[in-house]
């Protein structure tokens, strides 16, 4: 079962929004009258908009509460921002001007976060979803929605059978997949990080726009990319259980993961898909969490995996035993890796502990890497450019 997915870039028309009221009503039958319904349209088209992004990167965030004493802004990179109150009930702030991006926020009502009820773009998170909006870039970056040929994203639900749960995963098909053609696509396994969902690459990360308009600019090559939930035990999200930093828990999380991907998700891929299933097309990468899982399923199933990515990895703990975690990985995998690839952020909490120690224990076991430290702390616009870096990388050498 799969359905495409489309995403929200501009807050809604409200006339269009009022005209669709109306016409849902008349269809309802007569227990709205017509007087009523346009009263509720015409309350609709006096509610403010928010956010609105001008053409000099400043944005306007309004939102209506006559009962309010304080509302203040969290956006990301900056410190918590008052809104003043321009009318009853009617709070609005302007910031800016900001740098192209995707930007993530709330509100704080009286002490309550809540999120923008006028913006229907959301992150999904299991912990914090917030907001968001997209600043636009001239010349577009490439997560934006620009006028080029787009790919399709799926959804597929199964039941699996290794964590006992009911669970989703995406697959991206780009400009011209047709299953009907036998032609073989490469195919890139993405892996979201703590806290997130299977949708968080596509919703956030914008992977699907990133292949699009790489695709477009022939700086990739088609591929598909899979985006699966990366839990293997539903424990380390629990509100009231251990969490990510417990080491028992990790690693029955990661065998978990592992056994779910090998065995359950990468056969429905191979069977559904026209993908090809060798290791020399099959690349595996993720942030954070998903970066660790990355490392740790890739670099010990060398017979499944030939390039290898990650982003601002999270292995377990503060101080990893590598050796132990990849027991079997040493100089010889030069002649088997096509390519293994490390990101962070210079200011990520997770560049000391894990990143930097990893990179000198690679370097000590004379194993060949490429290294990419970025500006930028533990987040999306961080990995976003990760990934714009590293897909052009991915099955080019291939014939």
């Amino acid at each position: 079962m799969s359905t495409e997915i489309r995403f929200f870039q501009a807050p809604i028309n409200r006339r269009e929004f009022g005209t669709r009221a109306l016409l849902a009503a008349a269809v309802a039958g007569p227990l709205v009258t017509a007087t009523a319904q346009s009263a509720k349209a015409a309350a609709w088209n006096q509610m403010p908009i928010s956010p609105m992004v001008h053409a000099n990167r400043t944005v306007t965030f309004q939102f209506h509460d006559a009962h309010a004493k304080s509302v203040r802004l969290e956006l990301g990179g900056i410190p918590t921002t008052p809104l003043h109150e321009k009318a009853h009930g009617l709070w609005t702030l302007t910031v800016g001007p900001l740098a192209p991006e995707i930007y993530s926020y709330a509100f704080t009502v009286d002490g309550v976060r809540i999120l923008d009820p006028m913006n229907p773009w959301i992150k999904p998170n299991i912990f914090y979803s917030a907001s968001m909006f997209l600043v636009p870039g001239n010349p577009p970056s490439l997560w934006q929605d620009c006028d080029v040929p787009h790919g399709v994203v799926h959804r597929h639900y199964y039941y699996s059978r290794v964590v006992k749960d009911n669970r989703d995963y995406y697959v991206y098909t780009p400009p011209g997949y047709n299953p009907l053609v036998p032609k073989l696509y490469p195919v890139l396994y993405l892996l979201h990080g703590y806290s997130d969902e299977a949708d968080a690459w596509t919703k956030v990360g914008r992977a699907n726009f990133v292949l699009d308009n790489l695709l477009a600019r022939r700086q990739a090559e088609p591929m598909l990319v899979v985006m699966p939930l990366g839990y293997g035990d539903m424990e380390i999200i629990a509100r009231t259980g251990p969490g990510l930093f417990n080491t028992t828990l990790w690693r029955r999380n990661m065998n978990g993961f592992r056994s779910a991907l090998l065995t359950e998700v990468m056969p429905r891929v191979q069977k559904a898909y026209n993908v090809r299933a060798d290791r020399d097309h099959t690349a595996i990468a993720g942030l954070s969490m998903g970066g660790g899982e990355a490392l740790t399923v890739g670099l010990n199933n060398l017979n499944r995996f030939a390039w290898v990515g990650a982003m601002s990895a999270y292995l377990g703990t503060k101080g990893p035993d590598f050796s132990s975690i990849f027991s079997n990985f040493n100089k010889k995998a030069n002649g088997h890796l096509r390519l293994l690839w490390l990101a962070c952020g210079q200011q990520d909490t997770l560049v000391g502990p894990t990143n930097r120690n990893l990179d000198a224990w690679l370097t000590a076991r004379g194993i060949d890497y490429t290294k990419v430290w970025t500006p930028g702390q533990h987040a999306w616009r961080v990995w976003r450019g990760n990934l714009c870096t590293l897909a052009p990388l991915l099955f080019r050498s291939l014939e």
